[in-house]
């Protein structure tokens, strides 16, 4: 056990976010994402699941412990609603504010289309699949850079 770590957070998990650099970026998708498939392309070919957990509790943890970038306009990628697209649904404007709030600052956002996202997603660094029931609760997080204050 460690000090001020979220308790959803394994070793796999902490060693993901610590291995991460400055730009690489993190895919948290929802229970419906083909996470499996896509992990295996990634970076690290790592898939992390947290159960139980819906995508702001997840992303808010992830938060804690990684900045975002803050050299980019659009640190937060979302998956564009097929059905819906550039509507910015619940889940994402939950996110979004869990994002402001670990920051402290406003956050930018992109909107990737379905099948580019699934593209992207695995040019990233790993997956971290949650339990979102949510359509459309998958996110794409840039690591920043930590500041000696």
């Amino acid at each position: 056990m460690l000090k001020r770590i979220p308790a959803f957070m394994d070793a796999e998990l902490l060693w993901v976010l610590a291995a991460m650099g400055h730009g690489d970026e993190l895919a948290v998708v929802d229970r419906n994402f083909p996470a499996r498939s896509v992990a295996n392309d990634t970076v690290t070919g790592k898939l992390i699941t947290l159960g139980g957990m819906d995508a702001p509790t997840a992303i808010a943890g992830i938060l804690e412990l990684m900045p975002l970038d803050n050299f980019v306009d659009a640190p937060v990628s979302w998956m564009d609603p097929s059905v819906q697209p550039g509507a910015v649904l619940p889940v994402h404007s939950d996110v979004l504010d869990v994002c402001r709030q670990a920051e402290g600052r406003a956050i930018g956002h992109a909107v990737i289309e379905r099948l580019q996202f699934y593209a992207r997603a695995r040019q990233c660094f790993a997956v971290v699949q949650n339990s979102e029931n949510r359509p459309y609760g998958c996110f794409i997080l840039k690591k920043g850079v930590v500041y000696d204050s």
